[in-house]
């Protein structure tokens, strides 16, 4: 199988591609190395991919509608893997454009891919933060989420939208993954996790929010990978009634109290 990985360099780009390499498929991974956080913890991911021969890497920004174009000119793609964003919810407060960029019109790039490329299935990353603050719980995928409490759950909330449309209109099967806050090896240095450890280590004190009163469904990542890689083999189906389109939460199940 050739697959399209966005996000290549990122945390769960960087361990599907790995996965999908073991497993002898052919990895084409995207990745524009954006500075978020650091450059060095992506190029060293990126360093383990491109030792594998069947790994080809294209330097590429979603938002960069040509580029996005050409790419799908050049390949012909069975799936597409799509776990690049711009990740945060902090960050969207001070720098909103990032996630509208890359969000949003990188989106529509990689939709208007498929839509030509029309690979068997595109496989999307949202997100959990979709739910906002609604306090029941376990979450279900029928649960409304139409009060997204930053931009970067409403970029994921209009994400699975655009995606159901492309599905609707184009016959694309898609399947949208909400994950639940995933760690693990080579993970983002700007989790909770990673942060509490460095001021551990730095004898700093911890820095809390909302008084430490949070809980978060922790998810490994190799659960995570396993998950992506079932859901790739098995595609929606259309009917005359549905977009071959479905939504699954992708989490462990159980908070744990921050």
């Amino acid at each position: 199988m050739n697959v399209l990985v966005t996000g290549a360099a990122g945390f769960i780009g960087y361990h599907v591609s790995n996965a999908l390499l073991a497993r002898g498929d052919t990895v084409c991974g995207l990745d524009n190395l954006n500075n978020y956080y650091r450059v060095d913890l992506k190029q060293a991911r990126l360093n383990k991919l491109t030792a594998h021969e069947k790994f080809q890497f294209e330097k590429i920004d979603l938002a960069d509608r040509a580029s996005m174009a050409q790419l799908f000119e050049l390949h012909k793609f069975d799936a597409v893997l799509h776990m690049g964003a711009q990740a945060g919810v902090r960050h969207s407060l001070e720098q909103p454009h990032d996630y509208v960029d890359a969000n949003l019109a990188g989106l529509v790039n990689l939709l208007e891919g498929c839509r030509h490329g029309q690979p068997k299935h595109l496989v999307f990353a949202s997100s959990s933060s979709v739910y906002g603050e609604q306090a029941d719980v376990p979450f279900r995928e029928s649960d409304p989420v139409d009060h997204p409490v930053s931009l970067y759950a409403a970029t994921k909330k209009a994400g699975e939208l655009m995606a159901h449309s492309y599905s609707h209109l184009y016959g694309l099967a898609i399947t949208c993954l909400r994950f639940f806050t995933v760690y693990g090896p080579w993970g983002r240095p700007d989790m909770a996790y990673f942060k509490f450890a460095d001021a551990m280590c730095a004898g700093q004190p911890i820095e809390v929010f909302n008084e430490g009163q949070m809980e978060r469904d922790f998810t490994f990542i190799d659960d995570v990978v396993t998950g992506i890689l079932k859901v790739l083999e098995l595609p929606p189906q259309s009917t005359p009634n549905e977009a071959a389109y479905r939504i699954f939460n992708l989490g462990r199940g159980n908070p744990i109290k921050l």
